[in-house]
């Protein structure tokens, strides 16, 4: 790798490839020390400079408000990662999102620090975050503290995180974002969802006050029929979307079957199998933006080289994810949670994405955040095995519920211990 490759690849816009992009980002991505024994200026990246091509925007919902396709994920270390924030400014990547808990407060109080030394850039970002609180008087406390920790006057949109049924949504809650609004605090208010997804984007739709959703939306749910119901419903009442959890699960496997054929012909269009994924996401202009956690150089470039390249998807690659989802579909929790939630007595869709973060992304620390609130409330240990057995027995997926929740369970012991 010379330094020309790698300053092409700094500045994605002079016909720039994926495959020159990720060539690039294979060296960088090695860490800076292994960049120096290489002779790498890896430091470069985060030299100020024009970048005649930058991740495209679109409107936010009603609000109009233009926000980058790709969003910047919070779930890492952000304060040891500040050359990575400033390249993904550089590259277009404005939009930011991050939650009061994620790394035990440590995502906000890094972009905090981010802002302290580089408070002009603060304009320039779309910023996200989440409280895990319910009620009004926690929620003030929670948006204070974010406030105070990201070192910012307001937040431009203001969730409720991992909202499981519109119960949630109380006129409560909607006095106190329309106050908080006033306040000039937020800008905009809505929230996310990992389960029932198409139940609370319907519900949210009919409410007509919410101005935001990100839920889990992938090649695996897109053709759910109720999921593109609810999309649409949203979409005809303004409220900007934006989809995470765009993999569905992890990488193709590159062998002889036919998932290894359409690993194969995705390889050779220049996409990965992750690259394909997210393409087919931001096929669907009802989607604003795509939010993916992304605490490595090399991930970042990936995914803001394929925003920036307007090749599309053939019908026939569409159709081979089309039929890997059904063919693997035992292999994904789908997020209908009060289907085995109602049928085992716990949540069992919560289990499932520590499960996910741990197996398909190798985020322990995701993955313990996720579990340990589990493990609080002894959920694993008053586990009903009877009612587990009911609901592997009602999964759509047919999904083999007993065995997850056993490695869940085991998972959560070894992360918590």
């Amino acid at each position: 790798m010379d330094r020309k490759t790698l300053d092409r690849a700094q500045s994605p816009g002079s016909g720039l490839s994926r495959r020159v992009f990720l060539k690039a980002a294979g060296a960088v991505g090695l860490g800076v020390g292994a960049a120096a024994a290489l002779n790498l200026p890896s430091l470069a990246i985060a030299q100020d400079g024009p970048v005649p091509h930058k991740v495209p925007q679109r409107p936010f919902g009603a609000s109009k408000i233009p926000v980058s396709i790709l969003s910047l994920g919070g779930m890492f270390d952000t304060g040891s990662n500040h050359v990575l924030l400033r390249q993904a400014l550089r590259w277009g990547v404005t939009y930011w999102d991050t939650a009061d808990c994620y790394g035990g407060g440590r995502s906000e109080e890094g972009i905090g620090a981010f802002f302290a030394r580089f408070p002009e850039t603060r304009k320039d970002v779309f910023l996200v975050t989440k409280s895990d609180a319910r009620d009004p008087a926690g929620m003030t406390k929670l948006l204070e503290r974010s406030l105070q920790r990201m070192q910012t006057d307001w937040i431009d949109l203001y969730f409720l995180h991992a909202v499981g049924s519109l119960e949630e949504l109380s006129p409560d809650v909607r006095q106190w974002a329309e106050q908080a609004k006033k306040s000039g605090k937020i800008r905009l208010f809505g929230f996310s969802t990992h389960g029932n997804m198409a139940r609370c984007l319907e519900g949210a739709a009919r409410l007509g006050w919410v101005d935001g959703i990100m839920f889990t939306y992938n090649f695996r749910l897109m053709h759910d029929a109720a999921m593109k119901r609810a999309i649409d419903l949203c979409t005809a009442a303004g409220i900007g979307l934006t989809a995470m959890k765009t993999q569905g699960g992890g990488p193709l496997r590159v062998d002889a079957s036919e998932e290894g054929v359409l690993a194969e012909k995705l390889l050779a269009r220049g996409f990965t199998d992750k690259q394909a994924k997210i393409t087919l996401v931001w096929e669907d202009n009802r989607i604003s933006s795509l939010c993916s956690q992304m605490p490595t150089m090399t991930i970042l470039m990936s995914n803001v080289a394929a925003a920036l390249d307007r090749t599309t998807l053939s019908q026939d690659e569409k159709n081979g994810l089309a039929r890997y989802a059904e063919a693997t579909r035992h292999s994904y929790c789908a997020g209908c949670a009060e289907i085995c939630g109602n049928a085992a007595g716990v949540p069992i869709a919560d289990m499932m994405r520590g499960l996910m973060y741990a197996r398909d992304y190798g985020d322990t620390q995701a993955a313990r955040e996720a579990l340990a609130q589990l493990a609080d409330l002894r959920v694993f240990e008053n586990l009903n095995w009877e009612r587990v057995q009911i609901a592997e027995a009602r999964c759509p997926q047919g999904l083999p519920v007993r065995r997850l929740v056993a490695e869940a369970a085991a998972l959560a012991h070894n992360l918590t211990a």
